[in-house]
Parts: C-alpha cells; structure tokens; sequence
C-alpha cells in the first residue's frame, strides 16, 4: 500500500490525546476537504509502496504500545484489514482515524476515531480540479457508514470547528447515529494550523463544549511541534 509516512510521537487529539504512539499514514483520500492539512496523503498524494512486512517491521523499531492508521483514508487502502489483523495479533492497541465514509467491513481496530466533515469543508468552485466539489458534497456524509461504525465498534466521534454556528448541524448529525455516541464520546476540535487561529477559535469551541457536554479536543500536536510532517 502506498505509505505517506511512518513516524513514533504522541497522539496530538481525541480521547487517547498525550499516548506515545506509532502513527501509519496512508496515502490517497476520497475526500478534498477544503482546509485540509496533509495534502500529500489526500490530493497530491505522495509516498513509498510498502508491504504489510515492511510496515510491521518499521513499527516495531519504535517502543510503543499504541498505533494509528491514519490518512488521508487508511479504509482505501489495499492491504488494511490484513494490517490491522497483524497489529492486534502483535499486541498493539490499535486507533483507526477516517471520516466515516467506508465501511469498516469487520476491520480490527480497539477505538474508531471518526471524523464526519462537516458543510464547511466542502471546497469552493474546482479548487482541487473539475467536479471535485460535487463528488466531496456527495460522499462525505455517509449515514448508513457511520451506523455501522457505531453500531460495532468502540466509537469517538470528532468535529473540525470553525464557527460556533456549526453545533447545529453537529447536533443534527449525531441524532441521526444509530445507536447515538454519548456526549462524552463526541470531541470538538478548533480548526486551524497554528497555535494563535487554534487559541482564538478555542475560547468558543470551549464554550460549545460547556453547553452540549462534549468534549473539547486540543491539537497538541500543533502546539509542540508545529504543523509539520512527522509529528
């Protein structure tokens, strides 16, 4: 499958936030989010073709306990569930972070972090090329995938917030998830790229978080390292 990046930091969001763990970015999307901050695994997609040896060989170089498939959307990846399959038999807890637009297909995995993409998201005009704008709006919001989701595995639900208006149509997305998440598995997360946009929009999402009881969802990664690859 072809591999973006393999690299050993903390997780930087979600409920496992400061957990050392091996992060396995696969390369490809089915998504142009129009914010999108790791563009060479989503539209320009960038990396090596690695085996599912390969992989595993390059986790086990590093100390940890805990491993992310991340993307781009690791569920378009070829090759993921018989990865995921090794992962837990090696004993690794294992996080898999995709928009919920696929089905899981009985992949292995111990915490689904789901990131439905809201409207906001949705690219203006053809700024990642011809009819990228439609097929965006047409996928990225998968009812019947995010049931499944939620119906089988142990789910965190987690939302990229760039206006305090946006709860709505978060509240509105979650009622209609069967079975619904608790608020206390439902994470709001300001977007941005830098610590300055992320302090700003952090005083409302925080605010939001007082009101509906989710919870508030730091990008540590942002404020240790900046927004650079391998981190």
């Amino acid at each position: 499958m072809l591999i973006a990046e393999i690299f050993y930091s903390v997780q930087g969001e979600g409920l496992l936030a400061g957990v050392p763990s091996v992060f396995v970015r696969t390369s490809g999307c089915n998504l142009r989010c129009r914010w999108c901050d790791t563009p060479y695994a989503s539209w320009e997609p960038e990396g090596e073709t690695l085996s599912v040896e390969d992989i595993m060989g390059q986790v086990r170089e590093h100390p940890a306990t805990h491993v992310v498939l991340t993307g781009g959307e690791p569920m378009m990846a070829k090759g993921i569930h018989d990865l995921a399959s090794q992962l837990k038999a090696s004993g690794y807890h294992l996080t898999i972070e995709t928009a919920g637009t696929i089905v899981p297909g009985e992949i292995t995995c111990d915490l689904a972090s789901l990131s439905p993409k809201l409207a906001d998201s949705t690219p203006e005009g053809e700024q990642f090329g011809e009819g990228w704008s439609r097929r965006h709006e047409e996928c990225r919001i998968k009812p019947e995938v995010l049931d499944a989701w939620s119906a089988g595995y142990n789910c965190q639900f987690k939302f990229v917030v760039s206006d305090p208006g946006q709860i709505e149509e978060i509240n509105e997305l979650l009622g209609g998830v069967t079975p619904p998440p608790a608020p206390g598995q439902v994470l709001l997360m300001p977007e941005g790229t830098d610590p300055e946009t992320l302090q700003n929009r952090g005083q409302f999402v925080a605010e939001l978080c007082k009101r509906t009881g989710y919870r508030f969802c730091p990008r540590l990664h942002i404020e240790l390292f900046g927004n650079t690859k391998g981190t």
